[in-house]
């Protein structure tokens, strides 16, 4: 049996892109995996996929907006005490942004909830529950190349993926002497569906080394996950080899 077949991984904003995919390895690699999603057609589809390929047992979706900071705390608790414990959480779920100048004061307070609110809560309770139980456990959290570049047009995406860069680093010091790792993963342009051209196009650039595949971040999450206990990437920027920022 291989070690993976023990292990429980929570995952937020695992319906679509690089999320979904995740989901989808992990439970072909023997993990049991619970993820959230909002949108119930995705999360219909996920269960479709996990159906087909013989994989419904080890999949739990719950429909959850993560900008839902009144629930969200309770209920995170709620899904240790009746899904985990949980070896590893991977932070995922985020939204695109454009530039602060042409948006409003809610459409930035559901960009922090979403990007940068939920990261910390999920890392607090479920980093705060493998240290009391004493479980040897991993916190990815998917960050972006938009922290180093800082282009233009993106000041709200960037802002945010800044505050994980630095969020990620703060609590591996802090974790670290638990046995527990932290791994920021920061892909440059990655073909989803929050990219805004068309998946042809996507594709195109992919075929030109322009663009990332789904695939190649979900093989990144693996590679860190399969890694000795004894080591942690702490940080891997990972970006198409023709995509010159």
């Amino acid at each position: 049996m291989d070690e993976q077949e023990n292990k429980k991984a929570i995952l937020t904003g695992g319906t679509a892109g690089i999320g979904k995919e995740t989901v989808l390895e992990l439970a072909r690699k023997g993990y049991q995996v619970i993820t959230l999603g909002r949108d119930r057609e995705k999360i219909e589809a996920l269960l479709e996929q996990a159906e087909n390929e013989g994989l419904k047992d080890k999949i739990s979706v719950h429909q959850m907006d993560l900008a839902d900071t009144e629930n969200l705390p309770d209920f995170v608790d709620r899904l240790w005490s009746e899904d985990g414990p949980f070896q590893v959480l991977i932070n995922n779920a985020g939204i695109g942004f454009s530039s602060v100048l042409d948006s409003t004061a809610r459409d930035i307070e559901y960009l922090l909830k979403t990007n940068v609110n939920s990261y910390m809560l999920f890392a607090a309770k479920i980093g705060r529950k493998m240290v009391d139980e004493n479980i040897q456990g991993d916190i990815i959290n998917i960050g972006s190349m938009s922290a180093l570049t800082r282009g233009k047009g993106s000041s709200g995406y960037v802002a945010t993926k800044c505050a994980i860069e630095g969020f990620s680093e703060a609590l591996r010091k802090e974790v670290n002497p638990h046995n527990i790792r932290v791994i920021l993963i920061q892909p440059g342009a990655v073909g989803t569906d929050m990219q805004e051209m068309p998946v042809h196009e996507q594709h195109e650039l992919q075929q030109k080394l322009e663009m990332l595949t789904v695939g190649d971040i979900v093989s990144t999450i693996v590679f860190a996950l399969d890694m000795p206990r004894r080591a942690n990437i702490t940080s891997l920027s990972i970006k198409p080899l023709r995509q010159f920022i």
